[in-house]
């Protein structure tokens, strides 16, 4: 989810550049609901199996004559190996020229970037079967380094449903979100280490913080579906009443409406912060091993991203329950309750 709200910066400068929205292929189901509204996307092609082996998959078939009828430049931004070379074997089965296409791993990006910065400079880049000069670069600063996801009214409908349904709306939402894609289906009594766990009572700690913050404060443990054992354990560790778990009832889209609204969101370095972060919500990111300076959050409109952890750190248990909760209370907010 991470990786995909990262190219909207990419996708808005392609569009510009070339005058046209952007076909966009991906893996898994995350890109429909991300960029359902957004102008800089026009066709979506969606990959549900990475590794379907290709006779067995009439979806890859389907894939394989589209890409043949594609006429305009190819832009890869994978730099996995293992996936880029899927790529390449996709692309040769479509017989699509190599002079249409570029590879972001084929460009000396630098190992210091912010990954939006790098992928910048990748979309200046022009395949040499166009005139570079034929399709002049936007200015960066016009465009904006930071994602922006885009909500349609249905969205904020929908969210507002949802809020009141629970008998949250007219209060302030806070949003945790606990766990990552590493996180366990089994969790019980105990949180499988990955170096993004954040222990159990210190979250348990953080929800009584903000519950008592004021009156009108609310949490809502956002995650997936099989994080919901984790956040059950955190909502019973923290004993108070307050607490909403949102997991199998919290699509893509409901989610990023509620950051659009909430008061603000602490969660590990995973896909819903950027999510948050796309869409303006105030934010605490905690860090384990990961550097803060390449995966940093971005806000499109200036909304504050404290990050915590991050090297020579290389866990996200190292980081203070006293530091999160300062973090959390220093985010600077107009007050604002959900659903106004």
């Amino acid at each position: 989810m991470g990786d995909m709200v990262l190219q909207e910066p990419l996708l808005r400068l392609l569009h510009r550049r070339y005058g046209k929205p952007c076909t966009l292929l991906s893996f898994g189901l995350w890109s429909e609901s991300l960029y359902r509204a957004c102008p800089d996307v026009g066709t979506l092609w969606q990959l549900r199996l990475r590794d379907a082996p290709y006779l067995l998959s009439p979806q890859r078939w389907a894939l394989v004559s589209a890409l043949r009828r594609h006429v305009g430049p190819v832009y890869i931004s994978e730099d996995i190996p293992d996936n880029t070379r899927r790529i390449r074997r996709l692309l040769d089965k479509a017989t699509l020229p190599q002079e249409r296409c570029l590879y972001i791993g084929d460009f000396d990006g630098s190992a210091h970037s912010h990954w939006v910065d790098r992928l910048l400079a990748f979309g200046a880049q022009t395949p040499r079967a166009w005139p570079a000069a034929a399709y002049p670069l936007p200015a960066i600063d016009a465009l904006g380094p930071a994602p922006r996801l885009v909500l349609t009214d249905a969205d904020l409908r929908d969210v507002s449903a949802w809020l009141a349904v629970r008998r949250l709306d007219r209060k302030r939402v806070v949003l945790l979100q606990p766990g990552n894609k590493r996180t366990s289906r089994r969790i019980a009594s105990r949180q499988r280490e990955d170096g993004k766990t954040w222990p159990i009572d210190r979250w348990a700690a953080l929800v009584r913080a903000i519950l008592t913050e004021a009156d009108d404060f609310r949490v809502v443990l956002c995650g997936s579906a099989h994080e919901h054992a984790l956040l059950e354990h955190i909502r019973d560790h923290a004993a108070m009443g307050g607490v909403t778990i949102a997991t199998r009832d919290l699509p893509v889209r409901t989610l990023m409406a509620l950051a659009a609204c909430a008061h603000s969101m602490v969660s590990v370095d995973t896909g819903p912060a950027h999510v948050a972060a796309a869409v303006g919500c105030p934010l605490v990111v905690l860090y384990g091993a990961e550097s803060t300076q390449l995966w940093d959050r971005r806000s499109p409109c200036a909304a504050p991203v404290v990050n915590l952890g991050g090297p020579p750190r290389v866990a996200v248990s190292e980081i203070a329950f006293e530091e999160v909760v300062a973090a959390w209370r220093g985010l600077a907010r107009e007050p604002r309750r959900s659903g106004q």
